[in-house]
């Protein structure tokens, strides 16, 4: 099992990152919150996850051990893969998604593209208790204000290659639309890198 990787930032992608240790390449899997954390050239450590498969072996990577955690829970619930596990922590950070499931919010996880009402249900009633377990006394972090957010997320878009410009639109965008008010920044990073994906 591969815990843990520290190294040097390659390269990022849109869903990865390749970190390089000892002299190897590892493709890490990341949600852009977790990426828009790293700078290519600097030097990165993160809580990882390998999921072994007959066919592949993929590492998936957390700026925490929370997040890894929620990531293998996730996945011991009947229909939650890796792929899931990682997009439900892309829409939500891992203290919303604990406090979802332990308040039963149907309507906050399924914001996930792929879990709908049956599989919210599922999530509550077989991870409630575990996430108290997991969570403890931690409360959630105040929501970031709307200025810390643009910033950050335009930041994370540069980060990952996008004219400047057209990153700031993009994510002007996002956050001019009511829906989107209040929306932590892996929130409005996720939303603003589908629009820039639909204008390429």
């Amino acid at each position: 099992m591969i815990s843990s990787v520290r190294g040097t930032v390659a390269s990022i992608g849109l869903d990865h990152a390749v970190v390089e240790v000892g002299g190897v390449g590892l493709a890490v899997q990341a949600t852009p919150h977790t990426l828009a954390t790293l700078r290519r050239g600097d030097e990165a450590a993160l809580s990882t996850a390998l999921v072994v498969r007959e066919d592949s072996l993929t590492l998936f990577g957390f700026a925490d051990t929370a997040a890894r955690d929620l990531f293998w829970l996730l996945q011991t619930v009947s229909g939650i893969g890796p792929r899931l596990a990682l997009a439900t922590l892309a829409v939500l950070e891992p203290a919303q998604l604990r406090h979802a499931i332990a308040d039963g919010n149907i309507t906050t996880l399924t914001q996930v593209p792929g879990i709908g009402r049956k599989g919210a249900e599922r999530l509550i009633i077989e991870l409630r208790d575990k996430v108290d377990a997991l969570a403890g006394s931690a409360e959630a972090p105040a929501a970031p204000a709307a200025g810390q957010v643009r910033g950050s997320v335009v930041e994370a878009l540069t980060g990952l290659g996008f004219p400047v410009k057209q990153a700031e639109q993009a994510v002007d965008g996002v956050l001019a639309a009511p829906e989107n008010a209040g929306d932590a920044t892996p929130a409005v990073l996720r939303k603003a890198l589908a629009t820039l994906g639909r204008k390429r």
